[in-house]
């Protein structure tokens, strides 16, 4: 089955007509995006856009031999011009099957917002799930095996990407494609970098892929450090990493401080941020959560890990520091490291960078300062990927 992208923009298109917003304005070239419309085997239209007839010439192909046109959302906006010979555009109830003369087999998939998705199925067995913007299933889809493609919102409904998963309808071999592409998200290579995270790529508009042909899908680091400093915005990077996975092990380092209403306020703010199907735990002893089998762990923060540690070894006081507190924290550093170069589980840890500040007025203070940059140097050793957040902007290190 052969899929072309006439476009893969949100329903206005990208750049966004009249905004001046910074992605909007560096949306050019490749990068322009028209509102997203697929085209199966040259027989089937998915989502009937303006210029689709234009965009099908300039890829190659003619909505000449389209047999189906199907809508899957509300298009606001001017009526789009039916170009001659096109049959008119409609939808599949929710639930129901439609069969076409070219073989292809059309389910419609509730949604749990305005739209329709489409379960296509061509004749060799392929299969297709093209879902519409800001849209997820609304019950169970899948089947008997997971999807070859699944063409979707991925950036603003990473969750749907999630219960696909769960439901066993997207594995590792499964195309994740994104579309309705808008611009709440940067343009070029940091787009393809938050979807990659997550095993999803973007691809220019006029791409035509193959539904069920071998690729080698996003490449997910297994071991990811986000670094940053404070409000640096590396929590929510660390979080963004892991939207598109079901059953995430949120491993809080901070635990709990009675009376103190401001940092309930910031756990509050991180709970609220968080999927409801992510599960958490408030522990300092990471080593054995590495080493059990289990869902993705995001550790939030190893500074918070460090502090622990070196209250339990007296790092504070010169004296229990000299006479034995550095040797015992150096071995409980190297546990946890160890743990971590061999660990089987999706992990992403969370950092705080200190050394690029002032020099800490006590002697206490410099040797944290000193400790976390140990640290985390160590720490990045054993990671696939390691990224610098400042300012909210992602710098990918390795």
């Amino acid at each position: 089955m052969e899929l072309t992208l006439l476009g893969t923009g949100a329903p206005t298109g990208l750049p966004r007509p009249d905004c001046p917003c910074a992605t909007c304005a560096t949306a050019r070239g490749t990068h322009a995006r028209a509102a997203t419309a697929l085209l199966v085997d040259n027989a089937l239209l998915l989502d009937l856009t303006p210029g689709a007839a234009l965009a099908a010439a300039r890829a190659g192909h003619s909505l000449g031999g389209v047999r189906q046109v199907l809508l899957t959302h509300p298009h606001d906006g001017p009526p789009v011009e039916l170009p001659p010979g096109l049959p008119r555009a409609g939808r599949v109830p929710d639930g129901q099957e439609l069969t076409l003369i070219s073989g292809h087999r059309v389910r419609a998939v509730a949604m749990d917002s305005p739209g329709t998705g489409y379960e296509v199925t061509s004749a060799e067995g392929n299969r297709l799930l093209y879902l519409p913007p800001g849209g997820a299933p609304a019950g169970d889809s899948g089947g008997a095996r997971p999807y070859d493609m699944v063409v979707m919102d991925a950036v603003r409904r990473p969750d749907a990407l999630a219960g696909l998963r769960m439901r066993g309808a997207v594995d590792a071999t499964t195309d994740v494609v994104a579309v309705h592409l808008d611009h709440d998200v940067p343009a070029g290579a940091e787009a393809e970098r938050r979807l990659a995270a997550f095993g999803a790529r973007v691809v220019p508009d006029g791409t035509t892929l193959v539904v069920g042909a071998y690729r080698e899908v996003p490449d997910v680091p297994r071991r990811t450090l986000v670094l940053g400093g404070a409000r640096s915005g590396k929590s929510v990077e660390a979080e963004r990493r892991l939207a598109g996975f079901p059953d995430v092990v949120y491993v809080a380092t901070g635990g709990r401080r009675d009376g103190d209403r401001e940092w309930a306020e910031r756990i509050g703010l991180h709970r609220e941020r968080r999927p409801g199907s992510w599960r958490t735990e408030e522990t300092c002893e990471l080593a054995p959560l590495l080493a059990e089998h289990g869902p993705p762990l995001l550790i939030d923060c190893l500074a918070l890990w460090l502090t622990d540690a070196m209250d339990r070894v007296g790092a504070w006081d010169d004296e229990k520091w000299a006479s034995g507190g550095q040797q015992a924290l150096r071995e409980r550093t190297a546990e946890l490291v160890g743990a971590v170069r061999a660990t089987r589980r999706t992990v992403v840890v969370v950092s705080n960078e200190v050394g690029s500040g002032i020099v800490p007025a006590s002697a206490g203070s410099r040797r944290f300062r000193d400790e976390l940059g140990r640290l985390n140097a160590a720490f990045a050793s054993e990671c696939e990927q390691v990224l610098l957040v400042v300012a909210g902007q992602a710098l990918v290190l390795r």
